[in-house]
């Protein structure tokens, strides 16, 4: 596929997209603009959207004159709209929507927003982005909403009592959370959200935001702590007939585990005092080394520390600790592998950001020091221009997302780079 080919699309004010017939797709890396190389780009994955960005005129490469142009309007002088898509789980992003944010006067919603564009040969859509795990369990395809009904309908007359699985009914058939579908569907990863609390307030957090931050969350957090019993109700139904079964705490409808540990504790002995089947997991911040200390002793198998990076600095700027430091996290993670834990890093990656040498270094850094089992390079829902307004560094050549993805593997060959949680069975 030849970067000639790829033309630069645009939206008009009703959201209509189209392919530009001279000017082609550009991209960028934090607030550079780039040409996409050709190896960087793969069709449009199913399940993917297509989102246009009101007050975000979009830029190409004008070819003829070797510049790059601003479309700001239509011929008919209506706004030109940029266009970026977002990607379905098991993707990561390689660059960012090539548009002009300064113009816009609101926050975009929580959403990871792609390059995208029109390859002629192809006569398809062309994303900037690489396939990273190849585990095919949550393909949109696979989920049957009429078979995700009879299981909701099966449950509940199974258990007309329990707190938790009324609210997984919720998560799976108003937010469409695939992991809350596996338990009706008895397969698979199966969410056991705990805590409506959280001790760090995150830029880009999902279930919680002020009320002046400018954009909502995507969805509600949960509003009470389920007992051991409800927990363990959940667990031991999904592990009665789920092939390759994962229960995790730490879902996005929640606060953090980590708050609720004696529960968690309680629950890991509860389910392996009858059973040894399924990967216990926690998905945390990891912010209280004796917590995750306790976790383990309890029973968990697997921990997921959310990162947005290994430097201070810039995790500081995202995840605004309340009551916690840096600091507590690493030795957290040291505590999760002298526990025996799989350890595992949910990576939340922006370009630009995630692939600036420092950035580069301190990841690398991190993985020898915490002995690192998996990163998972997850693509971080934010308003682009938010995001890159918090995070301050100074200016350098970005790596590239691909080449940081080619550079782990490269440097830690039994590191597992992916974008799911285990099956550790």
């Amino acid at each position: 596929m030849e970067n000639t080919a790829v033309h630069l699309l645009f939206a008009d004010r009703e959201g209509v997209i189209y392919d530009h017939p001279e000017l082609e797709m550009l991209a960028a890396s934090g607030r550079r603009l780039q040409l996409p190389a050709a190896a960087d780009l793969i069709p449009l994955p199913p399940g993917s959207r297509l989102f246009y960005l009101p007050q975000c005129p979009p830029y190409g490469w004008d070819p003829t004159a070797g510049r790059v142009v601003r479309m700001d309007s239509l011929d008919d002088d209506s706004p030109c709209i940029g266009v970026a898509a977002f990607l379905p789980p098991a993707y990561t992003r390689l660059l960012l929507p090539a548009v002009d944010y300064q113009a816009k006067d609101y926050q975009l919603p929580l959403w990871a927003y792609t390059a995208v564009g029109w390859s002629a040969e192809r006569q398809d859509y062309v994303v900037a982005a690489r396939r990273v795990d190849d585990n095919r369990q949550w393909e949109p395809e696979r989920f049957d909403d009429r078979e995700v009904v009879v299981g909701v309908e099966r449950q509940r007359a199974r258990f007309p009592d329990n707190r938790l699985v009324r609210h997984l009914c919720r998560c799976a058939l108003d937010y469409h959370c695939f992991a809350a579908k596996n338990f009706f569907l008895g397969r698979w990863e199966c969410p056991l959200p705990v805590s409506p609390a959280c001790n760090a307030a995150c830029l880009g957090c999902l279930s919680w935001q002020q009320e002046n931050s400018g954009f909502a969350a995507s969805h509600e957090r949960i509003d009470f702590v389920p007992t051991v019993e409800e927990l363990a109700a959940v667990a031991l139904a999904h592990l009665e007939v789920a092939e390759n079964p994962v229960l995790s705490f730490g879902q996005g409808c929640e606060g953090d585990p980590i708050l609720e540990a004696e529960t968690i504790c309680g629950f890991a002995r509860r389910v392996r005092s009858e059973t040894d089947r399924g990967t216990l997991n926690i998905n945390t911040n990891a912010s209280r080394p004796r917590a995750v200390a306790a976790m383990a002793a309890a029973g968990m198998d697997s921990i997921r520390v959310s990162l947005n990076s290994a430097r201070e600095e810039s995790y500081l700027a995202y995840y605004r600790p309340r009551g916690y430091r840096f600091a507590d996290v690493l030795e957290a993670m040291t505590a999760a592998k002298e526990g025996g834990l799989h350890l595992a890093v949910n990576l939340l990656v922006m370009p630009g950001i995630t692939d600036h040498p420092l950035e580069v270094e301190a990841l690398l850094n991190l993985v020898v020091r915490c002995r690192v089992d998996q990163i998972q390079m997850r693509n971080l829902n934010i308003d682009p221009q938010l995001y890159l307004g918090a995070i301050d560094l100074p200016a350098a050549e970005p790596l590239g997302i691909g080449s940081l993805i080619d550079l782990l593997q490269g440097e830690f060959p039994r590191l597992r780079i992916g974008y799911f949680n285990r099956y550790l069975g």
